[in-house]
């Protein structure tokens, strides 16, 4: 929403006490590399950037609080940002990496949905030594097959073509490390996200890893649109954050920070029905 059409009481407590405390306290998943994840003691990854960069427009510090994901985005809403996790974490100004879904936002009461940033879909590579990557999966049939165990890509591949390829599954933990199974031999074929491909293929150039081009045949998810999450008396602050991002995306930092891990920013479908 364009600054001057905002009513001036939304502008209040919320953006104004973040501020008077110097610090902006973001919530990232923990292990959702290249987006978050925990590198050595220190949060790593294309948020964690973000979250640094939006806290720095404010002249802030950022306080990333890394967080496992439950299991419901409706509890990560609860845990992190609007209540707080009953083992006493501490609620967050911001979370980021949310699902910008109309459905989500009619559940979610205590919350504010906010700058879509980011247009993520399903995609597949293969090992070097796979032949021909745009294939229907189904042609990998006694080869091993890697996805992230529970998640739409492994869902689909148990599905695919009557279930041909149950028994060459090799689960991984996360979607990166199904693509990176590519290049040390441990799969063949293997489907992530679009960002977990490109940011693995990146960080093991010497790998050969193939990316397909191609749609997956009868992938049901057609792609989602990723923004942020602030508690719902917090809309200030979330209209600043998101006046930010906008400036990113205008003058390519926010392209230039997806590049750094390798991954090619895709706008957002909602930013651009905005527009």
């Amino acid at each position: 929403m364009p600054a001057a059409l905002r009513p001036s009481s939304l502008w209040a407590a919320p953006l104004a006490k973040v501020r008077e405390a110097g610090v902006l306290r973001v919530g990232l998943y923990t292990d959702n590399r290249p987006w978050s994840w925990d590198d050595s003691g220190k949060p790593a990854g294309i948020d964690a950037d973000l979250a640094r960069a939006l806290a720095e427009s404010l002249g802030l510090r950022a306080d990333i609080a890394l967080f496992i994901a439950d299991e419901e985005v409706s509890d990560d809403l609860r845990n992190v940002v609007w209540r707080g996790g009953l083992l006493g974490f501490q609620p967050c100004d911001v979370m980021l990496h949310v699902p910008f879904d109309r459905t989500l936002m009619q559940q979610e009461d205590n919350v504010v949905f906010m700058a879509p940033y980011y247009r993520e879909s399903f995609g597949a590579a293969c090992s070097p030594d796979a032949g021909n990557c745009e294939v229907v999966p189904a042609q990998f049939k006694g080869h091993p097959i890697a996805a992230e165990l529970d998640s739409i890509p492994d869902f689909y591949l148990l599905g695919h073509a009557g279930g041909v390829l149950t028994r060459d599954l090799v689960h991984k933990r996360t979607g990166y490390e199904a693509i990176s199974a590519l290049g040390t031999g441990e799969a063949d074929f293997a489907v992530a996200s679009r960002a977990q491909i490109e940011a693995a293929m990146a960080d093991a150039p010497e790998a050969g890893i193939q990316k397909r081009h191609g749609p997956l045949p009868m992938m049901l998810s057609p792609g989602w649109d990723i923004g942020i999450a602030v508690k719902e008396n917090s809309r200030s602050l979330g209209f600043a954050l998101e006046d930010e991002m906008n400036a990113m995306i205008a003058d390519g930092r926010m392209a230039a920070l997806f590049s750094r891990h390798g991954v090619n920013w895709q706008p957002a479908l909602a930013s651009q029905s905005a527009a």
